[in-house]
């Protein structure tokens, strides 16, 4: 998570966020296989804006950057 995390917040790696300049880490989850974490993305990505403003705000609702928590 903290390599990911990291390659996302320095553009390292082409895609949506360094298309649009993400730089804020607020929601992940932890899955226990590379297998279903691929399955929820896919699934997520299927969901409309909405519920994923939802999720990110039940779980984080001062959208506050988490990098910090994962590094420690």
């Amino acid at each position: 998570l903290v390599a990911r995390t990291w390659q996302h917040r320095g553009h390292v790696v082409e895609g949506f966020t360094k298309r649009y300049g993400v730089t804020m880490l607020v929601w992940y989850e932890l899955h226990g296989t590379m297998e279903s974490a691929i399955l929820r993305e896919k699934r997520l990505k299927s969901w409309n804006r909405e519920w994923k403003l939802r999720l990110v705000s039940e779980s984080n609702p001062e959208w506050r950057d988490l990098w910090g928590d994962i590094v420690g």
